[in-house]
């Protein structure tokens, strides 16, 4: 039985690099605190509490590349010949990766893991960046009755402050949003820190497994990504080479974040080992680092900078958590960062 753990995430929060742990004096409560702990709590169950190999993601995968496929033309990325298949260290998990390229996308990949007791789904879509249209974002874990899930269209540029950006992609999505708020309601705590990657028609939700939840996640991702594929169908490429510069180093700032903050580094690291980790995250899940730009993490978010320089690992939160949703049913922000 599998008592390794992956996670699936982005961004969950979009945020931080497979990270978790730390049994000794916990750090300040996160949301990638929480949705460690959360996940943590299941893999240490002797047996799911229902049955979960029914469940399965790769049927969100297939409808993705085959409804991309009705709108542009998607092409291998040179990424496949490296990243297919990684089994874990002690030979039990298998992580499956694809990913491709289009006229208008950098990167399209997915990361799936299917066992008896654990399905993870991190699906990731990213612009080229002579466009600056939102990043498709599905992380999904289960596990035994649990299920940790984020999807959203994970916006480019500031939505909280720069309304024309927000007008521009999200407010015609909100019906779509608020449909979907009611059914998959908001899972709990989600601190300042990632809010600032998520879109005002985020879904970030924890629900107790069942076929109706299950249909309703399905036709959650079908939707939002039918809707991303319909804006990107729709964007107008950037000519201006300052318009052009400032897409790049937001996706990479966004690619930076993930790099080092997404919530399952330690889980990662735990199945393939550090160096294998490092490599799955920078030049896979959130290739561009390199390619994008030359700021580092400290260059981007120096309030993680130690006194001695290095990085503080620790999930520390800036400002507050949101335990509701913090934005109307318009798209606004009600919430408060202090």
């Amino acid at each position: 039985m599998l008592q390794r753990k992956l996670f699936f995430f982005s961004s969950m929060e979009s945020s931080s690099s497979l990270s978790f742990l730390s049994q000794q004096m916990p750090p300040p409560v996160t949301s990638r605190t929480i949705i460690f702990s959360s996940i943590s709590s299941c893999w240490k169950q002797k047996r799911p509490s229902i049955q979960i190999s029914a469940v399965s993601y790769r049927k969100f995968i297939h409808f993705a590349l085959d409804e991309t496929k009705r709108h542009t033309h998607l092409a291998p990325s040179p990424l496949q010949e490296r990243f297919n298949s990684i089994i874990s260290m002690d030979g039990e998990v298998e992580l499956q990766m694809t990913s491709f390229e289009a006229p208008k996308i950098r990167l399209l990949r997915s990361l799936s893991i299917e066992t008896e007791t654990m399905q993870v789904l991190d699906f990731g879509v990213f612009p080229k960046p002579e466009y600056d249209v939102p990043i498709f974002c599905a992380n999904f874990f289960t596990s035994g009755n649990t299920n940790i899930i984020l999807l959203d269209l994970n916006p480019l540029h500031d939505v909280i402050n720069q309304r024309e950006y927000k007008e521009k992609y999200y407010k015609s999505l909100m019906p779509l949003g608020v449909k979907y708020a009611e059914l998959l309601p908001w899972g709990g705590k989600l601190t300042s820190e990632s809010l600032k990657f998520f879109s005002p028609i985020v879904l970030w939700t924890k629900f107790a497994s069942s076929e109706y939840k299950h249909d309703v996640l399905f036709s959650a991702f079908m939707d939002y990504y039918k809707a991303w594929l319909h804006l990107m169908e729709g964007a107008v490429e950037e000519t201006d080479p300052s318009g052009i510069k400032c897409n790049r180093e937001a996706q990479h700032r966004y690619l930076t974040w993930r790099a080092e903050k997404d919530p399952g580094h330690r889980v990662l690291q735990k199945l393939i080992g550090e160096t294998q980790t490092k490599d799955l995250l920078r030049n896979f899940l959130f290739h561009g680092i390199v390619q994008l730009g030359s700021k580092n993490f400290l260059d981007y978010f120096p309030e993680y900078r130690c006194e001695d320089g290095t990085i503080n690992e620790r999930r520390t939160i800036i400002g507050k958590s949101f335990e509701s949703r913090p934005w109307d049913t318009r798209g606004e922000f009600i919430g408060s960062f202090f």
